[in-house]
């Protein structure tokens, strides 16, 4: 199993960028996936899941400005961040979930991708 997280990279407090992750070795249409991030000194949080189906779960912090969305056609789920602030920066993580729910507050995870840092500078 394989999650390869791209598309990290510095910018501009305003500013935006896409990040993809490319599943190999799960059965990824059937699969709910996401994104967690992790700040330096502080917990990992979860920014926005995607069933298996389309349905979306936001971080709060991150409500109309992030968009979570999938092509199963290319095994590879995307986060779009609008609206960059510093207080995004951090290693964001692609990760595959047990099942298919993504509304628990503690998401049972089968796997993780190894980050990819987005910085936003003031």
């Amino acid at each position: 199993v394989q999650l390869q997280a791209s598309g990290g990279g510095l910018v501009q407090a305003g500013g935006s960028l896409r990040l993809s992750c490319a599943a190999s070795g799960i059965s990824f249409s059937r699969s709910a996936m996401g994104w967690y991030r992790q700040a330096p000194g502080k917990q990992r949080e979860l920014v926005a899941a995607i069933s298996s189906g389309g349905n979306t779960n936001y971080a709060d912090s991150v409500k109309g400005r992030f968009t979570i969305s999938r092509d199963n056609a290319k095994n590879t789920v995307y986060l779009q961040m609008n609206g960059l602030k510093p207080e995004d920066t951090a290693v964001y993580y692609c990760i595959k979930y047990s099942g298919n729910y993504i509304y628990a507050r503690v998401p049972s995870i089968d796997y993780w991708g190894q980050g990819t840092q987005v910085t936003v500078s003031s």
